[in-house]
């Protein structure tokens, strides 16, 4: 069995050396971890241990791991979900432990040893397992779980690249939580149009099979009586309903699954990206957030020494949208040639004057990174604005909506009334 030597820091400072024998490297890092030892160098030996003494090893071996209660075994296999709220706190915690000096293997453990994080220190504790076997912390957040998302991983990366990951993550931290407070709002602020729009069918249902069947019954047994227009188009079209609900739902339903299978092939992703960036209200909401977390990323990488075309292609790689990455795509092309960033912009024609004259001032001045700092903060307003707006229309538009139904309901009501009413006394 290989021998290896190491030199690690004990719990109570002090600096221990020795050797240690184990089947690899991994088990040999696991087995100084249990003795509670943080190593600072382990590299195998050329000793190597006995044949009679590793065949001792290797009979007693059974008996140890039958014993063994390392936190490893106990963790479920597979993937590890978690809520929006654990991957917030997660985030905050080892952003604000690399922020106070910590190396990111050291922060880890202090999350696994943490007793209220809950489910969070198994995957505090898999991250740490593969970061010590020198794989990268954005890839091990990729294999410990799913729910880090792309843009969590790539923006990770970013940070790793710049040697500003805890800025990185304090940023993200506040992006997730300023997005589950935007759903928060957003599912208050519709519980009332909701109920309006439930009520408002309700209303109209009893309307149609109930009020004017009954009313049409009335207008056709008076002497002259002639239906209205409008309410024989209503009953038409409701027997229209009745008669083809099914196959009228088997078309929506079909028209939405090959909606989402259009949507979903990988040829067709930038053409739905780019229809986003143009809907009403939404796009504006898209094209801001893009903005605060381009112009972020970028002054974090470039104010941390990393030459301009490598951040921005971390910043690209960090983009969602691929219509948008498109476009830095051609921006980085044209940097790669010598051509200047502001320059590169006004040729990609999707980025506004106003954006690249601060990029533009920051090239003259010299200080690029303070002038996207400056540029995040002045979008990070304008997407402030943009979602207030959005979540001011949603209430006036719904109460519209409503006002409309219920009021052409009670017009063909009253208008009916007035015909039956004139049709008997004439």
């Amino acid at each position: 069995m290989p021998l290896f030597s190491y030199k690690a820091l004990s719990t109570n400072g002090t600096v221990a050396t020795g050797e240690i024998e184990a089947s690899d490297r991994p088990e040999a890092l696991r087995a100084l971890d249990k003795r509670g030892l943080q190593p600072v160098n382990l590299k195998e030996s050329s000793k190597a241990v006995p044949a009679k003494s590793a065949k001792k090893n290797k009979t007693s071996a059974p008996r140890r791991k039958e014993k063994s209660t390392d936190k490893e075994d106990e963790l479920p296999d597979g993937p590890l979900k978690l809520k929006r709220a654990e991957v917030i706190l997660f985030t905050e915690e080892l952003s604000d432990m690399l922020g106070a000096g910590l190396q990111l293997e050291p922060a880890l453990k202090s999350m696994e040893n943490r007793q209220e994080l809950g489910s969070l220190k198994a995957v505090s504790q898999r991250i740490r397992t593969i970061v010590r076997d020198g794989v990268n912390f954005s890839v091990a957040l990729k294999k410990v779980s799913p729910s880090f998302g792309p843009l969590y991983c790539s923006l990770a990366a970013a940070g790793e690249a710049s040697g500003a990951l805890d800025t990185i993550l304090k940023r993200q931290a506040h992006y997730l939580k300023t997005l589950a407070e935007l759903q928060s709002r957003l599912i208050i602020a519709m519980i009332y149009p909701a109920f309006l729009i439930l009520v408002g069918l309700g209303v109209g249902v009893v309307f149609v099979t109930t009020l004017i069947p009954q009313l049409t019954e009335l207008i056709k047994s008076t002497p002259g009586g002639k239906i209205p227009f409008a309410i024989a188009m209503m009953m038409g079209f409701a027997d229209f309903l009745s008669s083809w609900w099914i196959v009228i739902l088997l078309v929506l339903v079909g028209g939405f699954l090959f909606f989402k299978a259009w949507k979903d092939n990988e040829a067709n992703k930038p053409k739905w990206d780019e229809i986003k960036l143009n809907m009403p209200m939404a796009g504006a909401v898209i094209s801001s957030r893009f903005y605060v977390q381009f112009l972020e990323t970028m002054a974090n990488l470039v104010g941390n020494g990393l030459p301009l075309l490598r951040a921005l292609e971390l910043s690209r790689d960090a983009t969602q949208n691929l219509s948008l990455r498109g476009q830095l795509n051609n921006v980085i092309d044209q940097v790669g040639d010598g051509r200047a960033f502001s320059k590169a912009m006004i040729r990609s024609g999707t980025f506004p004057p106003l954006l690249i004259d601060m990029i533009a001032v920051g090239e003259q001045t010299g200080k690029i990174d303070q002038s996207l700092r400056r540029a995040a903060e002045r979008y990070d307003k304008e997407l402030d604005k943009d979602l207030q707006r959005v979540m001011a229309l949603i209430m006036p538009s719904v109460l519209i909506m409503m006002a409309l139904l219920i009021g052409s309901f009670a017009y063909l009501m009253i208008t009916a009334i007035f015909q039956t009413i004139s049709n008997l006394s004439g």
